[in-house]
């Protein structure tokens, strides 16, 4: 069975119809997330203007027959402690978020799918990774004319 993990860059693409996330979700034949990938979406809803909106999109999404919540359980938590470990020797750190979400792909097996480039650096999994008009930085030094110091553009 070919199976997806959703971060939660590749949830808001796919909202946002982004063609290579919703492509990989549309062939997947089971997709699922995490608790922590459910807590960071309901945390950015607060944020937002479209809070209710999201939360009911959000709701429809996890109801869907090919969509599954996985949980967080011993067997994350010793894989988790496999991929911090090795990072930790490699000296490539990942947020700490990023380290369950990874957990969990490599638990059930799923490949990850993200726009989240921090998961790259995790060969535990394997990574779907699709890039996004947000993965330029927004701002870039550029040179003022005259005065030789750095600005931010």
């Amino acid at each position: 069975m070919s199976g997806i993990l959703l971060d939660t860059s590749a949830y808001s693409h796919l909202m946002k119809g982004h063609p290579a996330v919703a492509e990989a979700v549309l062939k997947a034949e089971r997709i699922v997330v995490n608790p922590v990938v459910v807590g960071e979406l309901l945390a950015g809803f607060r944020k937002g203007q479209f809070r209710k909106r999201n939360e009911e999109y959000l709701a429809a999404f996890l109801s869907r027959p090919r969509v599954d919540l996985v949980p967080i359980d011993g067997a994350t938590a010793e894989r988790y402690a496999v991929i911090k470990d090795s990072l930790r020797v490699a000296g490539t750190p990942v947020p700490i978020n990023d380290l369950w979400i990874a957990a969990s792909a490599m638990q059930h097996g799923f490949k990850l799918l993200t726009a989240d480039s921090d998961f790259l650096r995790i060969p535990q999994v394997h990574v779907e990774f699709v890039e996004t008009p947000g993965d330029r930085p927004l701002l870039k030094p550029v040179r003022r004319a005259g005065k030789g110091k750095p600005a931010l553009k």
